[in-house]
């Protein structure tokens, strides 16, 4: 059965401008803010990125960054870690006598990016300890197959971060593909 008019419409709406969420779980995606950087405003140009960017660029990463806070000087700490992305959400594991595990433990607030700054994800939340056991299965399995182990098995904190940000940039197409999506902004 052909699609009507009004639905192939909407298909090419979707296709041109990616900005419009295809479905409830994909975050709205606009221009971040970042003066004198020459970013084009939210309503010009073309070249938002997509959110299934933000997957496949995640998933093809081994080890990434993470920024957590100092807990006595107030000062970032930066290093690197393993992880995954899962339903829309990162997830790693850090031991809780570790500075990492230590800074999270008092402000979960944290930053964690790949390590590809020509084609740059940098995520930004709340990391919260997991204790749903049906998500850490998930976590687990995603894991074993991208490093052939189970987090579960260091007996360590499993840390989830639901980004409230989350910001794109490709340098070859820096500023017209410059990507911000707030995931809990539909």
């Amino acid at each position: 059965m052909p699609k009507s008019k009004t639905s192939r419409r909407a298909t090419r709406t979707r296709r041109n401008n990616p900005s419009k969420p295809t479905s409830p779980s994909i975050p709205a995606a606009d221009r971040p803010v970042a003066p004198g950087y020459g970013i084009l405003g939210a309503n010009d140009g073309k070249g938002l990125l997509p959110w299934t960017w933000v997957a496949r660029k995640l998933n093809r990463c081994r080890t990434f960054w993470l920024a957590t806070i100092h807990t006595t000087s107030a000062r970032p700490h930066v290093m690197p870690v393993w992880g995954v992305w899962v339903d829309d959400m990162f997830a790693f594991s850090t031991g809780r006598k570790s500075r990492k595990g230590q800074n999270l433990a008092v402000n979960p607030a944290c930053s964690v990016t790949n390590d590809d700054g020509e084609e740059a994800v940098i995520l930004e939340g709340i990391a919260k300890q997991m204790d749903d056991l049906a998500a850490l299965e998930k976590i687990a399995a995603a894991y074993k197959k991208k490093y052939k182990m189970d987090p579960r098995s260091m007996n360590e904190p499993i840390f989830a971060l639901r980004p409230a940000k989350v910001f794109g940039f490709i340098e070859k197409s820096f500023p017209q593909s410059a990507t911000r999506w707030r995931p809990g902004i539909h």
